[in-house]
């Protein structure tokens, strides 16, 4: 969702790096909510309540760790490779650097047309 409303905003003309940043922001409430109710929810299994918790405590543990591990991605790493990704595709799959203009071209000014217009 993070990336989903970061390409909203670009679409409207912000930055990459801002829209990643507003998108974070809005939807760290939801994202937090969320994994603090699945948590609260896990908690007691973690603690091994009930008639024969302590078989059920590994499960609870996994199931609290993986929120947790979830939260950092989605939180920290998601936006920082969006961004990352999003400025590399640009250096790789920039034409310029894949048919650079000929000698000729640049000293004429590369992107005129016929009468020296720009095209």
């Amino acid at each position: 969702m993070i990336v989903d409303f970061a390409l909203q905003r670009i679409a409207e003309g912000a930055t990459a790096e801002r829209a990643i940043h507003q998108a974070s922001i809005d939807r760290f409430r939801p994202i937090i909510m969320t994994t603090v109710a699945a948590v609260i929810g896990a908690v007691p299994i973690a603690l091994g309540y009930g008639a024969d918790g302590a078989s059920r405590r590994p499960l609870g543990l996994a199931i609290v760790g993986g929120l947790v591990v979830s939260q950092f991605i989605t939180l920290y790493i998601t936006p920082v490779s969006t961004c990352t990704w999003r400025t590399s595709r640009k250096k790789v799959l920039d034409p310029r650097r894949i048919l650079p203009l000929p000698p000729a071209s640049r000293a004429a000014g590369g992107n005129r047309g016929a009468g020296g217009t720009p095209r």
